[in-house]
């Protein structure tokens, strides 16, 4: 049985993330208590994989996981899901409003909520937790007047929820991406995504530019792009890319290795299928079958010249 690692604990935005993915049915859901830990689970074969958050449409990318995709044995991305976040306030039976002065929340769902909570319970003291299911299964047990997560962690941890949909931004959206040790990579579809992870040889003017230009010139467009520290000294930074398109594609193949000529490392962190199935637009030049017709003249030159 395929066995599938996610952030935990019952009743995450993580779980329900996971369980419109296709591979989970029949599958063996395993709750990990962090999200390096699920990343762990799968690099040291525990688990087949792992579904991690990536990035909020509110909050941006989440460090835990891009660090952990960057450092360590490899691992790669095979598909994602983007899930709804709706929050509500939660806390045991009997408790209102005015007793609350302890509230858990993971650090990007109490950045969705943080107005309402000045506007409600301002003297509330906001304690992180691994995960928004992990405050509800805090507060189940006592540690906590109150919890921040998703409204069906009341129904697993018997709790009452005092406010619902009390997020500062409506329509929030979080990423998440399943991953695995790397082996077969998914096909192409056409509507596809690469992940990258991107180290620099020194910090020099241009640096990045020169990065950039190996997409640009291909016709290759970026969805995401930022830098991260690599730990080794102040101001060495990597930079963390995803791009439309597939390995497979001409135009991604060639500007990955326009890449390695010029990058210290690149880390490919996989391709895999765009959850809204969009299909990038290219322009003249840029396709397989341009990049076929040009190497079919370049091969042509050769021999007659």
């Amino acid at each position: 049985m395929t066995t599938i690692a996610f952030l935990g604990p019952a009743g995450t935005f993580a779980e329900a993330a996971l369980r419109t993915l296709p591979i989970s049915d029949n599958a063996e859901l395993i709750a990990a208590g962090s999200t390096p830990a699920a990343l762990d689970m799968a690099r040291h074969g525990q688990v087949d994989y792992a579904l991690v958050p990536i990035e909020s449409s509110v909050e941006g990318s989440v460090p835990l996981t891009l660090d952990g995709l960057a450092t360590g044995s490899p691992l790669v991305i095979v598909d994602e899901a983007v899930q709804q976040v709706s929050f509500a306030l939660m806390a045991r039976p009997g408790v209102e409003l005015a007793d609350i002065t302890r509230i858990a929340a993971h650090p990007h769902a109490q950045a969705q909520v943080r107005s309402w909570l000045a506007a409600n319970v301002p003297g509330a003291q906001v304690i992180d937790a691994h995960s928004n299911g992990a405050a509800a299964a805090g507060l189940a047990e006592g540690t906590y007047d109150a919890a921040i997560g998703a409204a069906i962690a009341a129904q697993i941890y018997g709790l009452q929820i005092l406010a619902d949909a009390i997020e500062d931004t409506a329509d929030a959206m979080t990423r998440f991406v399943l991953v695995t040790r790397p082996g077969t990579l998914p096909a192409p579809t056409g509507a596809d995504k690469t992940t990258l992870t991107l180290f620099i040889h020194q910090d020099t003017p241009g640096a990045l530019l020169s990065i950039l230009t190996e997409f640009a010139v291909r016709g290759v467009n970026l969805t995401r792009i930022e830098s991260r520290p690599t730990r080794k000294s102040l101001g060495d930074y990597s930079f963390s890319i995803d791009i439309e398109g597939h390995i497979a594609d001409a135009r991604v193949s060639e500007a990955l290795m326009g890449l390695h000529r010029i990058c210290l490392d690149v880390r490919f962190l996989g391709s895999y299928p765009r959850h809204d199935g969009k299909a990038p637009v290219l322009r003249t030049g840029v396709t397989d079958v341009d990049f076929a017709e040009a190497q079919t003249w370049l091969d042509h030159v050769k021999e007659n010249s």
